[in-house]
């Protein structure tokens, strides 16, 4: 199983009978979401890569909307981060990351749909209003500060699986316009911080992370209409 990203014209990769398979992309935070769960949980999964620029005919099948993530085991087939998080804690309950409160699951959604709102929002304010940097990037760092002094707690849950990949994020646009105003300040912002801290503890982290330079990197490829799905493979 390679981890090159199956393009247009590629094979169907052949499933296995009872194996679950995750269709992502190396460089993608809701995919990473899904990734997240898989590994924290220890659940046995294989992965195909796809290229979303040039999607093969067969994944599409899959999701007629040609995004990332999907899960699939036998004739199960289940699209979105959100659902394939949730998906995952109740077939596979060991580890349980959701909450059992039903006032906190409902809080944990209701700040998870927040904070995709914001992030689509502000990066759309970003590219309309090139330059407003710092203005960008304190915003997201708020809007994280508020939900982890809302949400933090001793054992990770299925929401800061959900929140980590936006937040690993954050320093990309400081190293793209090479402008430290886009830069944070932990001293600022210590509950954050902290929170931080733990999570770049987790192996399930450590295994999906990109640093800020390696996303740029991407994210450069990708702004150039010729995004490198493949970067950083040796195989």
């Amino acid at each position: 199983m390679t981890q090159k990203a199956y393009s247009q014209g590629s094979a169907f990769p052949p499933t296995k009978p009872g194996v679950l398979r995750i269709y992502s992309m190396r460089f993608c935070p809701y995919a990473q979401r899904t990734r997240l769960v898989l590994l924290h949980k220890n659940i046995p999964h294989e992965t195909i890569n796809i290229n979303l620029k040039s999607k093969p005919d067969w994944f599409l099948e899959l999701n007629p909307l040609g995004q990332v993530p999907v899960l699939q085991i036998d004739d199960k087939i289940v699209p979105e981060s959100t659902a394939t998080c949730d998906w995952l804690d109740d077939v596979y309950p060991a580890n349980r990351i959701t909450p059992v409160d039903p006032y906190q699951r409902a809080w944990d959604r209701v700040l998870t749909e927040y904070i995709s709102k914001v992030e689509d929002t502000l990066l759309l304010w970003f590219l309309l209003f090139d330059g407003e940097i710092q203005f960008y990037t304190q915003c997201n760092i708020v809007t994280f500060r508020l939900i982890i002094l809302c949400c933090f707690g001793s054992q990770p849950c299925s929401f800061d699986f959900l929140l980590w990949p936006m937040y690993e994020r954050l320093p990309v646009i400081a190293v793209m316009k090479e402008n430290s105003a886009a830069a944070i300040d932990v001293k600022d912002f210590p509950a954050m911080t902290s929170w931080a801290k733990a999570m770049k503890e987790l192996p399930a982290v450590k295994a999906t992370a990109f640093d800020a330079d390696q996303h740029a990197a991407f994210v450069t490829t990708f702004a150039k209409g010729t995004p490198d799905y493949d970067l950083y493979l040796e195989e």
